[in-house]
């Protein structure tokens, strides 16, 4: 089953998704299985991290944003190439186990959009697999 979701987003934040890929699993009544949380967006990812402490959230950015710092040498037009950078670092999806009905994930770990060149209307996929 393949399920769309839309978010509005800040400039550049990360965006909790977990309740939502968690609703996808829940509404297909998948037991045991897969699921694949998908963007398909060039300047936006998806990612696993801790959700428990928000300051997370921050060094991530933090770091995102030392590793790949806008620079005038950048040739691409729309002045974004920071953000595609960003999200090719953090990629397009993950992969999670549904087993008894429940995502897979360790007791700190959360589901994120990634947004890098916001803000923008956004959608992600999910899409439930079960065997």
């Amino acid at each position: 089953m393949l399920y769309q979701y839309t978010l509005r987003t800040d400039r550049e934040n990360f965006i909790n998704i977990t309740e939502s890929v968690r609703d996808a699993v829940r509404k297909s009544k998948t037991d045991s299985g897969i699921c694949v949380v998908y963007s398909p967006h060039t300047t936006a990812g998806i990612t696993i991290n801790e959700n428990a402490d928000p300051d997370v959230v921050h060094d991530l950015l933090l770091g995102l944003n030392e590793a790949f710092p806008d620079r005038r040498e950048f040739l691409h037009g729309e002045g974004n190439s920071a953000a595609h950078l960003k999200a090719g670092a953090m990629g397009s999806g993950c992969t999670v186990i549904i087993e008894k009905g429940s995502l897979l994930l360790g007791i700190w770990q959360g589901i994120y959009f990634c947004e890098f060149d916001g803000p923008r209307n956004r959608k992600f996929y999910v899409k439930v697999m079960g065997d």
